[in-house]
């Protein structure tokens, strides 16, 4: 008798455990954070850009002022067999005499993208660069350039699923990527991305300048002498 209820006891507890693995909670895209860089065809995002590069020979600075558009157009296999997808970049450069509206786009360039469950990359000018890592944590660190020769650089995620307002447009969940961050008395180096759910890239900021003209208690942002710093700012996302 006692021998008949441990076997019933033992068939009860394999065909729970069955059960249990049978409604195991399957990995999607939200749970990974794909949801954070969408990737369907025809997605496309618009970005005011604003850049100002300084140098010291001679002494000056250039305002560059422009919108970007970038699409996704289609779906390839790259020359490595990945499956990667095309991103088409087209900008207008603005005229104080004339409205965006009335300006043509011209095609600018094209990067690709490889998106998996994994990760983000992105090949820019040839540069491939990891931008984003799954499943999203914050804090989490990453080599961005582990694909590319240009040394490694610790991203991190600083904060995830905030509300924040962009430009003119307000996104409920919105995580920003650390890049990198160096900080001297002569130079300053900051680069960060942020992405919203939903959307994708929506802002990014370049901060990249040096001047050895030290002055005590005067933030080198008010003494550069050479360097950039560019800011993209999203203004308008569809699908077309």
């Amino acid at each position: 008798m006692n021998r008949l209820k441990n076997f019933l006891l033992f068939c009860g507890a394999v065909t729970f455990i069955c059960s249990c693995a049978k409604k195991k909670i399957p990995e999607n895209d939200s749970l990974l954070g794909l949801d954070y860089y969408p990737t369907d065809i025809g997605k496309f995002v618009v970005y005011d850009v604003d850049s100002t590069v300084y140098k010291d020979l001679p002494l000056s600075n250039t305002n560059y002022r422009y919108r970007i558009k970038e699409k996704i157009t289609n779906a390839f296999t790259d020359n490595e067999g990945k499956e990667a997808l095309r991103l088409e970049r087209y900008i207008k450069k603005f005229n104080p005499n004339k409205p965006y509206d009335s300006i043509p786009y011209v095609i600018k360039e094209v990067w690709m993208i490889n998106a998996t469950k994994k990760s983000i990359q992105i090949s820019e000018r040839d540069i491939r660069y990891t931008k984003l890592i799954f499943p999203i944590q914050q804090g989490t660190v990453w080599n961005g350039n582990a694909f590319n020769t240009i040394g490694n650089w610790d991203y991190n995620y600083d904060y995830i699923d905030k509300k924040e307002t962009i430009g003119s447009k307000t996104f409920d969940k919105v995580l920003k990527v650390e890049q990198k961050e160096f900080i001297s008395l002569i130079s300053l180096q900051r680069y960060t991305e942020k992405y919203a759910k939903g959307v994708g890239l929506v802002y990014r900021e370049i901060t990249d300048i040096t001047s050895n003209n030290v002055v005590s208690g005067v933030p080198i942002e008010n003494r550069i002498e050479t360097g950039v710093i560019y800011k993209q700012t999203i203004i308008d996302y569809g699908k077309e």
